[in-house]
């Protein structure tokens, strides 16, 4: 579905979303208005957790111009050793109440973040599968990984936001959600 030009986006989640380690104007979400043309809404939170989202979405959801919800959630949980099912069954939750309101999602994943690196967890693969709602993978991951692109371990700066927006944008291309 292709979102017109009234059509908002929610971008839903913690301080990925919120732009912890750059200025506002220069998060993803602040990137991806002036790359898509599109009103987007942002609620992220520094320091939420995927049950602290779960209980604030409900009013997003209420207004009226969203037509797209990103979500990016996980980093908080995974990092306060939370439960990984419990993180999955949230996400799934803000899913079904998005598309309870019509509202296509995008699920970005978040990186699990070990002594090992930087690997995906399944559990998004899953989500994605299981709500039948396309998953941008590895985004994360990429840039967490190359040090010009981010503030500290588990955030990106402002060149490394401003990559997020360009690879979501293609995302919204390959889904038919933007024509340009």
């Amino acid at each position: 579905m292709a979102l017109s030009n009234h059509d908002s986006i929610l971008a839903f989640g913690d301080s990925l979303t919120y732009g912890f380690g750059a200025n506002p104007n220069e998060s993803y979400p602040a990137r991806l208005t002036l790359l898509s043309g599109h009103s987007i809404i942002n609620g992220g939170v520094n320091g939420d957790t995927s049950a602290e989202g779960l209980r604030r979405l409900a009013p997003y959801l209420e207004n009226k111009s969203v037509k797209l919800m990103i979500l990016c959630f996980g980093g908080n949980d995974i990092l306060q050793k939370k439960s990984m099912s419990q993180l999955k069954q949230n996400l799934k939750t803000m899913i079904q109440m998005a598309k309870a309101k019509n509202i296509e999602v995008l699920l970005l994943s978040v990186p699990n973040f070990s002594l090992f690196g930087l690997s995906p967890l399944d559990l998004y693969e899953e989500v994605a599968d299981e709500e039948n709602i396309p998953l941008l993978s590895g985004v994360l991951a990429n840039i967490l990984s190359q040090p010009s692109l981010k503030n500290d371990q588990i955030h990106p700066n402002a060149s490394g936001y401003k990559k997020m927006a360009e690879l979501i944008y293609e995302s919204f291309k390959k889904n038919g959600w933007v024509q340009k």
